[in-house]
């Protein structure tokens, strides 16, 4: 039986780290007024944040997904950092952990690229080990995309942080402790039929559970 400690945390992206729920809405939003189509209200696409596009644009448009999408790729790029901060208090949980000791991953639904390209534009490129997009592989609440993020960590997982109950059923899945934080997308009654270990209105009990490895 292995030793080593497990020192492995992932973190869901939009709604957990990052508060950027009016940049995805805006551009998801557009698809629809370019091509001329009826749109839904912003509570009904923010209820899907966290579904992979292609599942969101089907829901609504079944018929103009792909060509939503595309709309979505276009537009999103150019406009990602208008109104997205990261949430207050996140630059500080992220840099006490590494301190402590501990490797710190995203692991989104976002692709790879934009991720990447999203978290060093919200300042938090160097607070992370790694940033893992969903590529190629089934999404939340699959737990691939965590079994990807720890692999590259090199390291076991020990919590799942996120803000929708795809990111808690994922972490669970994934044999991981599961922390909600309610800043982000679903409500706290919603969190709460997942089942998380932790459901918190921020990222600082979290620190209560980690402390520095020796």
């Amino acid at each position: 039986m292995s030793t080593v400690t497990p020192r492995g945390i992932c973190f869901d992206l939009d709604g957990t780290l990052v508060d950027s729920l009016p940049d995805i809405i805006d551009s998801f939003l557009h698809g629809f007024t370019h091509h001329g189509l009826p749109a839904p209200s912003v509570a009904e696409v923010r209820a899907l944040i966290g579904q992979p596009l292609e599942d969101m644009y089907t829901r609504f448009a079944p018929e103009h997904a792909t060509t939503l999408c595309v709309a979505y790729r276009e537009h999103y790029p150019l406009n990602f950092h208008r109104r997205s901060r990261p949430f207050p208090g996140v630059e500080r949980v992220l840099g006490t952990l590494r301190e402590r000791g501990y490797l710190l991953a995203v692991a989104t639904t976002k692709r790879g690229d934009m991720a990447r390209r999203f978290v060093d534009a919200m300042g938090l490129g160097g607070l992370l080990h790694h940033v893992q997009g969903t590529d190629g592989f089934p999404h939340k609440p699959a737990p691939d995309v965590i079994h990807h993020a720890l692999k590259a960590l090199g390291t076991g997982g020990l919590w799942m942080v996120g803000d929708t109950t795809l990111d808690l059923r994922a972490g669970r899945a994934a044999g991981l402790k599961t922390y909600a934080v309610t800043w982000g997308t679903h409500a706290q009654e919603e969190l709460a039929t997942a089942t998380p270990d932790e459901l918190q209105p921020d990222l600082e009990r979290l620190l209560h559970h980690l402390p520095p490895l020796v």
